[in-house]
């Protein structure tokens, strides 16, 4: 294989002396263009720990790159901080980001011509939307995750960001005093790095190292930790290694890469933003995936991560564990991962799990036959208020079944005030709507939301469900991407305060307790709400965006 099998185009010959003259003025030398161009998509950003050490990493992995004999060329992208816009106007931004940052990547590498690319992410989006650029581009390329933020410390306990958004609930009940919520906010987070546990970015984490676009071992290393540098540096060579075997990203994103990807989810109890982001990805790729296979492949999957949100332990124990190596060969072991899928370095996911080393007597992934629970930890419910689906995460700890009133809020300001006023009681099901992709816009998490319900004491007592998202720290019964979502007219926009409504996990079903008839009789009347946005960025989104049973993708319609 020509290993400038596309930037030749622009830097070969004598027609391109004018771009070579460009190139030159920046610092690059005749040598430096005679060899490969592999694009470096950083996402570093100012904003957010998330993020903001990603400057040192993708500083290392081009010097692995040159040392490797190719030519790094740099190039930044976005990123909106989850945490940090939780329950804002804000927050309207994160899943929207995701469509920008895989446009942007995929625009400066088909424009620029690189002939491989690596991608530098952090924060929840960044991660699928490089996963996505490649799946677009088909190119050798490899995602490089900046790893976990340590676990902060109060009085003896290690804290995330989870214990800040519970902390407000339980200062809101009177069961917290200011000054300890300070102390709590001061100490949560101690330096760089994405959110401790197995939230939304760890989980993508995960998911980029069973799927193969991360090499295995990477991802879990922590932020901070010295060895961060050294393996960045070692990915140099991988990715001038993919080019030279010319695999491209879709001989990569292979059904049975997917299911071991959602596998991955299901035993490390992940995220429910994993089925967007898998669907996502998986359309971008062609590959078949629908919500339903989540449920196949999670009724398969016993958890094994004691994990945060609802365990104990945080994504830096799990890499001192043994990692996610340990995590595939427990499912190797098993006949739980189809082994033959290759991976970025050569070798298949079977081949990598198959040199797991284990910590003697950690307790952070468990043995598969004696596991926290006989199935994973996602769930796909279905019924009248859902009839594309909506998802659940269900650790082991949650009720299977509620049947309570309906509490209706058209937004989550709504909802917040009356949480933390008081006025939700046990027993009572929350309903969040219109903040689906398109009349939120873009389905922002409820974290502030259900962190307060779990703060107040209600989170055994309560349940919600939303055409919006969660955050991967949210626990308790709580459904997320009712599909369709209200502003599509979906039936969750028929429900009225009081109605009865039923969840049973059991028997994966969400419903309202109201007759077809009324259902219709109801939306006979309902008109579609305006659009938040008709302009900008928010405007074209709301044009394009498709069912988060679908992944919430953009595309031309």
């Amino acid at each position: 294989m020509n290993l400038k099998h596309r930037s030749r185009l622009i830097t070969d010959g004598r027609d391109r002396a004018p771009s070579r003259a460009m190139f030159k003025a920046i610092g690059f030398t005749g040598d430096d263009l005679s060899k490969p161009l592999i694009g470096v998509a950083n996402t570093w950003i100012e904003t957010m720990p998330c993020n903001f050490h990603l400057r040192r990493l993708s500083a290392k992995v081009k010097e692995g790159i040159r040392a490797a004999g190719g030519t790094p060329m740099e190039f930044n992208t976005i990123a909106i901080s989850d945490g940090e816009t939780m329950g804002t106007e804000g927050m309207r931004a994160s899943l929207v980001s995701r469509e920008v940052i895989a446009d942007s990547i995929e625009l400066v590498c088909r424009g620029q011509l690189f002939d491989a690319v690596v991608c530098v992410v952090g924060c929840d989006k960044t991660i699928p939307a490089a996963a996505m650029a490649l799946a677009r581009l088909d190119l050798p390329g490899i995602v490089l995750y900046g790893g976990t933020i340590a676990a902060g410390n109060h009085r003896g306990k290690d804290i995330t960001i989870q214990d800040v958004f519970e902390a407000v609930g339980a200062n809101a009940a009177g069961k917290l005093s200011d000054t300890e919520l300070l102390e709590i906010e001061n100490v949560a987070c101690p330096g760089a790095g994405a959110c401790g546990g197995q939230y939304t970015a760890n989980t993508m984490s995960t998911v980029m190292e069973m799927i193969g676009l991360s090499p295995m071992g990477y991802n879990s290393v922590p932020a901070m930790d010295p060895q961060k540098d050294d393996v960045t540096f070692k990915c140099g060579a991988i990715i001038l290694d993919l080019l030279k075997r010319g695999t491209k990203v879709r001989e990569i994103l292979t059904r049975p890469a997917f299911e071991n990807a959602i596998a991955s989810v299901a035993a490390s109890g992940g995220s429910t933003n994993s089925v967007l982001h898998l669907l996502a990805i998986a359309r971008e790729a062609g590959v078949q995936l629908d919500i339903d296979d989540f449920q196949k492949v999670s009724e398969r999957t016993p958890l094994l991560c004691d994990l945060k949100p609802s365990g104990r332990f945080v994504a830096a124990d799990m890499h001192r564990a043994g990692g996610i190596r340990l995590l595939a060969n427990r499912l190797l072991r098993a006949k739980r991962l189809h082994e033959s899928a290759i991976t970025v370095t050569g070798k298949t996911i079977g081949e990598e799990a198959a040199s797991a080393v284990e910590t003697p007597d950690q307790e952070v992934i468990a043995p598969f036959d004696k596991p926290l629970k006989a199935t994973g930890g996602l769930v796909i419910l279905r019924g009248n208020l859902a009839p594309e689906g909506c998802v659940a995460k269900i650790s082991g700890h949650e009720r299977l079944s509620h049947r309570g009133p309906a509490r209706v809020f058209e937004s989550e300001e709504e909802a917040m005030t009356a949480v933390t006023g008081k006025r939700i009681k046990t027993g009572d099901v929350v309903v969040i709507r219109n903040e689906g992709p398109r009349g939120g816009p873009g389905m922002r998490e409820m974290l502030s939301v259900t962190g307060a319900i779990v703060g107040e004491g209600l989170g055994g007592s309560v349940a919600l469900l939303t055409d919006g998202r969660f955050s991967g720290a949210t626990h308790g019964l709580m459904m997320g991407h009712v599909s369709p979502e209200a502003a599509l007219g979906g039936p969750i926009a028929a429900v009225h305060e009081g109605d009865m409504i039923r969840v049973d996990v059991n028997e994966r079903l969400l419903e309202v307790e109201v007759s077809d008839a009324e259902i219709k009789r109801r939306m006979a009347t309902w008109k579609q709400p305006k659009l938040r946005y008709a302009t900008g960025v928010f405007g074209k989104y709301c044009a394009l965006v498709a069912s988060a049973s679908e992944g919430a993708i953009t595309r031309p319609k």
